[in-house]
């Protein structure tokens, strides 16, 4: 089993439902449904998609996409989001230019990401 199933199999224990699907050029999208958003958001929960590229771990994911209606409440549009479509995936999505400030290849997995995500979140900008 690869590094990427193991870790894949451990997202699907927090993330029943999540999905590991091929896109071209070798990387993957991993699509999690039901992922929680924390009061001040439009929506109680969005599905998360985001991209493992070649080379992982070693190549961190960066940036992430949710469902197009999130907005905070007030209807604002987040900061660093916009229209960018994932590659091979549903559109319309709400792109978030959010980046991994540092990443370990040794220690840091998929949920990890999905940690750095949670805590975008909890920033309502």
């Amino acid at each position: 089993m690869t590094i990427l199933e193991q870790q894949f199999q451990e997202l699907v224990g927090k993330f029943p439902g999540a999905r590991c699907d091929p896109i071209a050029g070798g990387s993957f999208v991993i699509t999690a449904p039901n992922f929680l958003l924390p009061n001040g958001w439009t929506l109680k929960v969005t599905t998360i998609r985001f991209i493992v590229p070649v080379g992982y771990p070693m190549g961190r994911p960066d940036c992430f996409w949710t469902d197009a209606q999130l907005r905070i409440e007030g209807n604002r549009v987040p900061q660093n989001t916009g229209d960018n479509p994932i590659p091979g995936g549903p559109s319309p999505l709400l792109w978030f230019s959010w980046h991994v400030q540092s990443w370990n290849p040794n220690s840091d997995t998929l949920l990890t990401y999905l940690r750095v995500i949670e805590k975008r979140f909890r920033q309502l900008q």
